[in-house]
């Protein structure tokens, strides 16, 4: 039986990014740039696609961060051949494509989105990828405050305060 918890290949990846991220802050006494935990969680997936004794890793990865040089939130999207690449907004999973096609049509207005209108393009997004409204209590929603550096995720409230506003803006 499986044991509790995410997959093995999701698990391995997120305990080999963290590994790897000390490991930098250890050896060069400040925290891994984004970028560079992308390239390097990217080519351990590459190696894993060379040998035939080794499962590939079956996991796309996102990492979203703020470096320390002025440069904001960054996304990166990883997949399990080893190619990375920077984003301003992405997907994964079932319905990728429609959710990219969404974002794609709104990238050039996306650099000058406020924190509230990046969190109601995403919801958005989900919304018409999936083909339905939301309450508050069935999503998640998480942010990375480009100022500061931290990740919070929205709580219930909040949630049902954009989607007002999204239905709104709709009207």
């Amino acid at each position: 039986p499986q044991p509790p918890g995410p997959p093995a290949a999701p698990r391995a990846v997120v305990q080999r990014a963290r590994f790897e991220a000390s490991d930098f802050a250890y050896k060069y006494g400040y925290p891994i740039p984004v970028a560079q935990l992308a390239k390097r969680i990217a080519d351990i997936a590459q190696v894993y696609t060379q040998s035939a004794s080794m499962r590939p890793l079956a996991v796309t990865t996102l990492l979203v961060g703020v470096d320390d040089g002025g440069v904001g939130p960054q996304v990166f999207k990883v997949d399990c051949a080893g190619h990375y690449l920077p984003f301003f907004g992405t997907a994964s999973g079932a319905k990728e494509q429609e959710a990219t096609n969404f974002l794609e049509k709104r990238v050039g207005d996306m650099k000058s989105y406020t924190p509230d209108e990046t969190v109601r393009c995403a919801i958005m997004c989900l919304g018409s990828v999936l083909g339905s409204d939301f309450r508050g209590t069935e999503i998640e929603v998480a942010v990375v405050d480009g100022d500061k550096g931290r990740f919070g995720k929205l709580t219930e409230q909040e949630i049902e305060k954009h989607l007002e506003a999204i239905a709104d803006s709709e009207d």
